[in-house]
């Protein structure tokens, strides 16, 4: 899809894929059946005010990316399955931490799939059964490192990732 002047990024342009079982999977499964799945950048700041000045000055000294999830419990979907199986067993550590590929489909590259950013997640559960229709999970995920820049190629359900030098900026 050529870029076009004034053209809007549908949300489900950006699709989110799941490392199954570790941080180190090296395939990605479609996360599908998530009613939420926002980030929050949560930045760092730091303020002060100067004697000499009126006003205050604010700077952004670092991030600690989240992103909240939801979602309706569907069986046989493994993303699920492997979520629930952090929650319900209330696993720690390097037991809860796993990677997701957020692939942006509105920016293809050429004979490489689409750009894509990777980053590993502790899972962090916080509820479930909060609703009289579906069996409900949710929670976030919290950042455990720096995004790597990539670009994946998508089959089916099953996204796979490679890690590309970083642009200048």
């Amino acid at each position: 899809m050529a870029e076009t002047k004034n053209t809007l990024v549908k949300r489900s342009d950006k699709v989110a894929y799941f490392g199954i079982g570790s941080a180190d999977a090296s395939t990605h499964t479609r996360m599908k059946g998530f009613t939420d799945m926002s980030t929050s950048k949560n930045p760092s700041e730091y303020s002060r005010r100067y004697v000499d000045e009126a006003f205050e000055q604010t700077d952004v000294t670092g991030y600690s990316p989240s992103i909240s999830y939801g979602f309706d419990q569907y069986l046989g979907n493994e993303v699920h399955e492997d979520i629930v199986d952090i929650t319900d067993n209330e696993k720690l550590g390097s037991d809860a931490v796993r990677s997701i590929v957020i692939v942006d489909f509105s920016k293809p590259v050429e004979g490489k799939g689409y750009e894509a950013k990777k980053r590993d997640f502790a899972v962090i559960p916080d509820s479930e059964g909060g609703s009289n229709d579906a069996y409900t999970y949710s929670g976030s995920f919290r950042s455990k490192g720096d995004v790597i820049h990539g670009t994946a190629t998508v089959e089916g359900d099953v996204a796979t990732f490679t890690k590309t030098a970083k642009a200048a900026e």
